[in-house]
């Protein structure tokens, strides 16, 4: 086989600029797995990510050479082609965190029937959540039809999971009202689903978004109220409120809190899908903002509840909510790198329709 790999690397400081180049593929160690990359989900969420890259370390699971440039971590399904490892085998199927890259060398360690994390020497400080990987075959619970919806929805529908859990766990902070910054992303629309589902024991439910996307946030029946960016004044009422940001947009969490002032019980950032907004706002009236970061709540709920509960919760939790009929999700493939980075940087830019999921296929 080839020793390099094609991948996608990303500016650092201008996270819309993004171009394909060839990275050695190292030497295999002892005890390391080569994966090779057959599919790959392209979301907002992906964006983050990147905008995020520095702060929260996603540019440290896959290093480049190229200094201030990294690769963005997706999720993803693979083959396991080389294996030195005694405990996985060539032919594999792998579900997991993957770089918008042909291949990936992990050092499997854990490992288990179903299941094993990456010891990658770099990689051993990092959330142990993304260092997980799904042994795909041989799992009866695995249901191949979605294989496509699990790399675009469940990554998102997770965090939407342990957000609600977080909300709840906190007895939604006193809050009369749970305000979606970006109402119709993937993740704000399954928090609400999920804070739906709640009723009528959870606070009411308000979906913020852009007047072009009210329509489609309206149909999905999952918010109490939608209110547009715009409109913030008058459409939502001062009452005690919790502010789930996912989208970063700085002039949005400015308004919100000083229309709110003290009644601003919870704020908190969860994604960057307005990326290019997102930026320091001062001190703030009511409560200050802060960036939820979803493997601290694995962490605990890990501890509360011992391996395996949480586990189960959220795989019936975002299947549930994947196998919904409707026109809420069309995915759209995508071939090679080429096609990726294209898809990558109309994300970046803000042009993909609420309703899109991107698969990019490079193998198969």
């Amino acid at each position: 086989m080839t020793n390099n790999t094609a991948a996608i690397i990303v500016e650092k400081t201008a996270i819309g600029n993004a171009r394909i180049v060839e990275q050695p593929i190292p030497p295999l160690p002892d005890g390391a797995v080569l994966l090779r990359t057959d599919s790959f989900a392209l979301t907002t969420n992906n964006v983050t990510y990147a905008a995020a890259g520095d702060q929260l370390g996603y540019w440290t699971f896959f290093p480049v050479e190229q200094d201030g440039w990294g690769i963005v971590p997706v999720w993803g399904f693979a083959t396991v082609e080389q294996s030195n490892c005694p405990d996985i085998a060539v032919g594999e199927c792998i579900y997991g965190y993957l770089p918008m890259a042909g291949y990936l060398v992990v050092v499997p360690d854990r490992v288990r029937d179903l299941s094993f994390a990456d010891s990658s020497e770099h990689r051993r400080e990092l959330p142990a959540a993304y260092n997980n990987y799904v042994r795909v075959s041989g799992n009866k619970n695995h249901d191949p039809e979605l294989d496509d919806r699990q790399a675009i929805l469940s990554p998102l529908f997770i965090t939407s999971y342990l957000l609600f859990d977080f909300l709840h766990d906190n007895d939604w902070f006193g809050a009369d009202q749970i305000i979606i910054g970006s109402a119709s992303s993937k993740t704000g629309l399954g928090l609400a689903q999920f804070l739906a589902e709640a009723r009528p024991e959870g606070p009411k439910v308000i979906g913020l978004t852009s007047a072009g996307n009210r329509e489609f946030v309206e149909q999905l029946k999952a918010c109490d109220q939608v209110a547009t960016y715009d409109n913030i004044d008058r459409d939502i009422g001062q009452v005690a409120s919790v502010y789930v940001d996912m989208a970063g947009n700085a002039a949005v969490r400015k308004t919100l809190h000083e229309h709110l002032g003290d009644m601003m019980k919870y704020s908190c950032a969860v994604g960057m899908s307005h990326w290019d907004k997102f930026g320091p706002t001062g001190d703030l009236p009511g409560a200050k903002p802060q960036f939820f970061f979803a493997p601290a709540q694995i962490k605990k709920r890990l501890g509360e509840w011992g391996p395996g509960v949480l586990e189960g919760r959220i795989d019936e939790a975002w299947k549930r909510l994947a196998r919904q009929k409707g026109d809420w999700l069309t995915i759209e493939e995508s071939n090679g790198l080429e096609e990726a980075l294209a898809v990558y940087q109309a994300l970046a830019a803000g042009k993909v329709d609420p309703r899109t999921g991107h698969i990019v296929r490079l193998a198969g």
